[in-house]
């Protein structure tokens, strides 16, 4: 569907002053060039003055056929006819044509003049192409200056060459001299060009029905191109002569269009340039005759194809590649613009009202002739330049109007005999000549339409005696910041008679788009207003200006998307966003007029939900965010909730939003969240007796799921972010005092849910403590009842790590603290014993720690940290080499010092020393020691070690009880796991036998049995 829409897209014509008839025109470098009717004589007029000045004139070597300017090397090519033979030519520094007896050299392609002609001064050039085959069409590289000419069946690419001007240094007033080089051929057996394009690597060749675009790209070895499979096709048809066949309609775009049945082969014929090319399909279409209707096979070719460059915004064009190529191609009934960058993709299909003779592209318009008329179109460069600009632009944060939007016809200028279109800038360019038919013969051409056309655009058009003269205009169009005010003047009638309509909303994204294209074209102003005070101060304030319309138009967009249907009300969102709107303005722009039957749409209700789920700077005032309330006990009770702990809301009415929520839970039921929420409006009002009424309707695992339902009723900021602030709601600190096991809970649910970063969650329990609290001592309690419920809670092996490194520098702390259990007010949720019975990661205390242990000498807050310290050292989690540094800190002058230090030596396996030091420190502790560490591969401690050991100590300390038990008990074990010839060699010589028959008598009873 087209819309059409009654805006004007120009704003001024002239008619050029042309001495003869012109044939053939064409547009490039600030400048237009005329072919006269008679083929052999150019003219150039100055496209960038405001009158058309004439530049020069200059004679061709033969009747112009075709004729090509090149921006890049600025140069022309001509296909030329003379004596039935076909030329192809290239003309160098023809401006040096203005002077007064300006000299002209002709010389072939790579042969550099070096004459008396050179040295003498400048001169025009004249590069004559060899071809082995008749050029048919040619095209010249907006990027590189490249030149590429289509023969009957082949694609010959000619590389444009500057070369260096050391070897003529004499030359003063050349800046550079053009040559070319053939750099490869490409050959297309099966198909004949009418139109060729190129740009960058992208080549483009047209038919009569067909288009294929390939791309070329260079290689570092020879690339073989792989032919598609019906190449018995010619015979085929030979076999098939005396059949019509119509080949079927048919598009393949992107990897695809290899398989359509056109062979390519890439022939390398550079000289200089020893590259290597490889060739690729990008687009295939063709069409199939019978697919029209009206129009007989002779009219139905297709014409203007070109390939057409696209900068972004960030980009240089005399530097960087094009950010998007895009390809255009037209029938007379029909046109189609593709996309070339980043996939392959019809953008816009454009159905004409009338047969269309010829079309040129432009950054934001379509300019479209027939034989009577010039019209417009808008075009979708500008959409897909903002996507690559930011891939990321189809989100809640910003947006633009799809590529696929509709386009929209603009007001139709009227002409008489129109033959051919060409545009420069901001310029269009028109040939028109009278019809010189006769009323009679008039009627009867177009009694014949139906079965015959031909039309003349492409080639000059002998004046006839009888002719009723012809026409050049220039048409200068408007800026698309000036189309764009026009078209928001134009939308205030659907504004006033449809606003929720369609046709609106497809003209605030047309002037949308109209925007974007303005902002390409104003970076490439402020890249030329480089180094000119005046031009850059101009294109700053023009930038301004566009960012005011920018925003003015997303947030008519945001109003049009806030109202309208379900479908798309989510992209009044972003639209806002761009549009810089307070939500007290956006609310303010969808209040509903006092006694209109519409409410709130859905779009606004979208983009209020998204502002009081983000955590913002903005707090809405008490009338606004009562009226935000109101707004959703209206469209959305269930949200209520969710509003009411959004941080913007802190100004809210506690009073009334509490009769709002009593209503709503007398309609739809008792809910832990609206419970909570309730809790939290009665304690910001100071009544305690209420808000704890409220807080024991449910157990306290239900209020833990509720503020996972609704974590900001704890905390807001953050967003899960790990860097992101964070900070305790009033309801946070109340349960810090009054319930911190249930804070403590909720706390460790939020972060397993992913609610809360453990960073965060560190910051809320040091800012919970509230001045009352802060005594030496209990500043870190609740943050390390956290720690050891989240040990409880946590799988995951980093946090698992981090937390065991925290508590045991903790314990260690405390340890070493002078706090006794007077001074310390705050007990700690979990007790060792607890922690041993309920968490993995703090294990069993081995028996021999309770004869190390004092019993209670010290007081209850440093026996529970050393319970937990050593709990933690008799489990597997903890690695004992994290926290060795830290032991340092710990004395082993006491016993729970010496415990501590021990544990650390056993878990590093160091057994050896362990047995002497507790043997000196505590030996009668050494058993329990040695039953549960000297067992499976440690059992021949019990002999290696412990047994000499003994035996040396009891020796010297003969009347020590302990270590004559300790000896016993270990001739006991020694006894049951030797034989009695190895328990004879581990006795002493100097030993009693009445103390070790008995075992010896053990030991040969037990080997008898077994």
């Amino acid at each position: 569907m087209v819309h059409v829409y009654n805006c004007h897209p120009f704003a001024s014509q002239q008619i050029v002053q042309v001495e003869q008839e012109p044939g053939l025109v064409c547009c490039g470098g600030g400048a237009l060039f005329v072919v006269a009717s008679g083929g052999c004589k150019v003219e150039a007029y100055s496209l960038e003055k405001e009158v058309c000045p004439f530049i020069c004139r200059f004679a061709t070597m033969g009747t112009v056929r075709s004729i090509q300017h090149s921006s890049i090397g600025d140069y022309l090519v001509t296909i030329e006819e003379k004596n039935s033979a076909t030329y192809l030519r290239a003309y160098t520094n023809w401006r040096y044509q203005a002077e007064e007896k300006a000299r002209v050299g002709v010389r072939l392609l790579g042969h550099l003049l070096r004459g008396a002609s050179v040295w003498g001064g400048v001169q025009t050039e004249i590069i004559e192409i060899p071809l082995s085959e008749r050029p048919v069409a040619v095209t010249c590289c907006p990027i590189t200056g490249n030149l590429l000419v289509g023969c009957e069946n082949t694609l010959v690419l000619f590389t444009l060459q500057r070369q260096n001007q050391q070897n003529l240094v004499r030359i003063q007033q050349f800046s550079s001299l053009l040559d070319f080089e053939r750099s490869v051929i490409l050959h297309l057996p099966s198909m004949t060009p009418k139109q060729v394009a190129l740009c960058g690597g992208f080549v483009a060749v047209q038919a009569e029905l067909e288009v294929l675009v390939l791309k070329l790209e260079t290689t570092s070895e020879p690339a073989t191109t792989e032919e598609p499979p019906n190449m018995f096709k010619n015979n085929y048809l030979e076999d098939q002569s005396d059949f019509l066949l119509i080949p079927r309609h048919q598009e393949l775009l992107g990897n695809l269009a290899k398989d359509c049945d056109i062979p390519v082969s890439v022939e390398s014929t550079g000289l200089e340039d020893r590259r290597h090319y490889a060739l690729s399909y990008v687009l295939f279409r063709r069409f199939s005759p019978e697919f029209f209707q009206g129009y007989s096979i002779e009219e139905m070719q297709l014409h203007s194809l070109l390939l057409y460059p696209l900068f972004t915004s960030n980009q240089s064009v005399s530097v960087d590649e094009p950010a998007c190529v895009f390809c255009f191609f037209s029938l007379p009934t029909s046109g189609y613009l593709y996309s070339l960058r980043g996939g392959v993709e019809l953008l816009s299909t454009y159905q004409y009202p009338e047969k269309v003779l010829e079309a040129v592209l432009t950054d934001h318009l379509l300019h479209v002739i027939t034989k009577n008329a010039l019209q417009s179109f808008t075009v979708r460069c500008a959409a897909v330049a903002a996507r690559i600009e930011d891939p990321y632009i189809d989100t809640t944060m910003k947006a633009c109007p799809p590529c696929s939007l509709e386009v929209c016809a603009l007001r139709m200028q009227l002409f008489i005999g129109l033959r051919s279109v060409c545009v420069h800038g901001g310029r269009v360019v028109l040939l028109s000549a009278a019809d010189t038919e006769t009323p009679e013969g008039s009627e009867r051409v177009t009694q014949r339409r139906s079965l015959s056309r031909m039309w003349a655009s492409s080639s000059p058009k002998e004046s006839s005696k009888s002719g009723h003269g012809w026409n050049l205009y220039v048409l200068d169009t408007v800026s698309p910041f000036t189309l764009y005010q026009e078209m928001v003047e134009y939308s205030q009638s659907y504004t006033e008679t449809n606003p929720q309509g369609q046709s609106l909303q497809h003209l605030l994204c047309e002037a949308h788009l109209l925007l974007r294209a303005s902002f390409l074209q104003s970076s490439e102003q402020q890249q030329e207003s480089e180094g000119d005070p005046d031009r850059k101060i101009s294109a700053h304030s023009d930038r301004r200006a566009l960012e005011e319309a920018f925003r003015h138009n997303c947030a008519q967009l945001g109003d049009n998307f806030s109202r309208g249907s379900q479908k798309n009300c989510h992209l009044a969102l972003p639209y806002y966003r761009m549009s810089g709107l307070s939500v007290t303005e956006v609310t303010s722009r969808n209040r509903p007029l006092p006694g209109s039957p519409l409410s709130y749409g859905p779009g606004f209700l979208f983009y209020l939900k998204h502002y009081l789920l983000e955590e913002t700077d903005e707090n809405l005032s008490q009338e606004e965010a009562d009226e935000v309330i109101n707004i959703f006990s209206q469209s959305e009770p269930s949200r209520l909730v969710n509003v009411c702990a959004s941080p913007c809301m802190m100004n809210i009415s506690a009073a009334r939003t509490l009769q709002i929520l009593q209503h709503l839970e007398d309609t739809a039921g008792v809910s832990v969240p609206l419970t909570i929420t309730m809790a939290t409006l009665m304690l910001r009002q100071g009544d305690l007796l209420q808000y704890t009424k409220l807080m024991e309707r449910h157990a306290e695992m239900l209020l833990v799921y509720g503020f996972i339902e609704e974590p900001r009723l704890l905390l807001y900021g953050g967003g899960g972010g790990k860097n992101e602030q964070v900070g305790p709601t009033a309801l946070a600190r109340q349960l810090a005092n009054s319930q911190p096991g249930l804070l403590v809970a909720a706390m460790v649910a939020l972060h397993e849910n992913s609610k809360v970063q453990l960073e965060q969650a560190d910051h809320i329990f040091k800012v919970c403590v509230t001045a009352s609290r802060a005594e030496l001592g209990s500043e870190n309690s609740l943050q390390v009842d956290f720690w050891e419920a989240m040990l409880m809670a946590s799988s995951q092996d980093a946090v698992i790590q981090e937390l065991l490194f925290r508590l045991a520098s903790v314990y260690i702390d405390r340890l070493t603290s002078l706090i006794s259990d007077a001074t310390t007010k705050h007990k700690s949720l979990k007790s060792a014993e607890d922690l041993i019975n309920s968490c993995s990661h703090f294990g069993a205390l081995y028996p021999w720690l309770t004869v190390l242990n004092p019993a209670q000498t010290s007081s209850f807050y440093h026996q529970e940290a050393l319970l937990k310290l050593q709990s933690l050292l008799c489990a597997p989690s903890l690695s004992v080499g994290t926290i060795e540094p830290l032991l340092e800190l710990l004395s082993q002058e006491t016993l729970w010092g010496f415990s501590l230090h021990l544990l650390c030596a056993t878990r590093r396996g160091q057994y050896d020393s362990s047995i002497e030091k507790l043997l000196d420190r505590c030996p009668q502790a050494i058993i329990a020691y040695a039953n549960h560490h000297l067992q499976d591969k440690h059992m021949a401690l019990w002999w290696q070690k412990l047994l000499p050991e003994l035996c040396n100590r009891t020796r010297a300390a003969a009347d020590s009880s302990i270590l004559l038990s300790a000896l016993n008990e270990t001739l006991v074990v020694v006894a049951m796991e030797t034989s009695p010839a190895e328990f004879l060699e581990l006795m002493p010589d100097d030993g009693a036998a009445s103390f070790f028959l008995p075992h010896l008598l053990t030991c040969s009873q037990k080997h008898l049995l077994t």
